[in-house]
């Protein structure tokens, strides 16, 4: 037998010749394939330099197919459906995943989001286990470096990698949050009685201006923070024990505000919506494990309640 440079195999010519193994015509296999009669014999022409055979031969009985061809008739279709089945789209089963998905995450869209992606997870993919991981920086190195699935979070979605993906989950906003029975609530809310309370802030990627201390700089005025946290979960428990005042993410004071003694306020000045968003690895993006952990996400979060924020409006 004679060495075949692999580099340099046509599989197309595989096709042509399953066709004229099944026909036992040039012209027939032609027709089955969609092909022009010198296209086809152009191609069986190829096939016998490359198998060193005729593969068809004429008879007197006709044209039959030589030994060799009819030796290759049962390895060829087993080939055949192996390739089909390699570049053939994955059925995707969330049922019988067994693993771990990552997510990176700040902790109020952890407290917002998993526990709708868990309780999903246990009904449609039981065997699979979810780790949170904690918040370092914006979480972009986590999914570069592959510890993470996703990242959920604020992102400059303009300024990330060439090689990450992103989705808007949902602009969110802020607002005050002070406990419900708190004195200044009998007096009008505006920017001197924001500005006369002791404030909780959370800083997470470090502890430079956010948002609301930029916006307050712009206009000429500075809050006293008397209190600077890490998370912005603990902020609504150290309110409603006191007299401090905190800014948070409206979902998240919506959501604390069933279960904690709390009151949302507007703002007291303008102050634009910002985008939430997920992102994920170019790597990752076609594989249909995680694009449906993506899809459960998305889902998870369209089900997170949201109202207009109801209390003192300011004056």
């Amino acid at each position: 037998m004679h060495p075949v440079d692999i580099a340099s195999l046509d599989l197309n010519l595989l096709k042509v010749l399953d066709a004229l193994l099944k026909e036992g015509s040039v012209t027939r296999a032609g027709v089955r394939l969609g092909l022009s009669q010198p296209a086809a014999s152009r191609a069986l022409a190829r096939l016998r330099k490359l198998l060193g055979d005729p593969l068809l031969v004429r008879t007197p009985q006709g044209q039959e197919l030589t030994p060799r061809a009819l030796s290759l008739a049962e390895p060829l279709e087993r080939l055949l459906v192996e390739v089909r089945q390699i570049v053939a789209p994955v059925r995707f089963e969330p049922w019988t995943l067994v693993g771990r998905f990552t997510v990176a995450s700040m902790d109020h869209l952890t407290t917002l989001v998993v526990p709708g992606l868990s309780a999903r997870l246990q009904e449609l993919a039981p065997n699979v286990d979810v780790a949170v991981l904690p918040a370092r920086g914006d979480n972009v190195d986590l999914v570069t470096r592959g510890d993470a699935d996703v990242a959920i979070g604020r992102f400059d979605v303009d300024a990330l990698p060439a090689n990450m993906h992103s989705k808007q989950l949902y602009d969110e906003r802020l607002v005050c949050v002070i406990r419900r029975d708190h004195p200044i609530r009998q007096a009008p809310w505006n920017l001197p009685a924001f500005l006369s309370l002791a404030h909780v802030v959370t800083t997470i990627t470090g502890d430079g201006p956010g948002l609301v201390d930029t916006a307050l700089a712009s206009m000429g005025h500075s809050r006293r923070i008397a209190l600077r946290l890490p998370q912005f979960l603990t902020a609504p428990l150290v309110v409603a024990q006191g007299d401090m005042v905190a800014v948070i993410p409206e979902r998240l004071a919506l959501y604390l505000s069933r279960q904690l003694p709390l009151a949302l306020l507007e703002l007291p000045f303008a102050l634009a919506p910002f985008p939430l968003s997920m992102i994920w690895h170019a790597r990752t993006h076609r594989d249909p494990r995680s694009a449906w952990l993506r899809q459960q996400l998305m889902a998870v979060v369209a089900a997170v309640p949201v109202t207009e924020t109801r209390g003192i409006e300011p004056d």
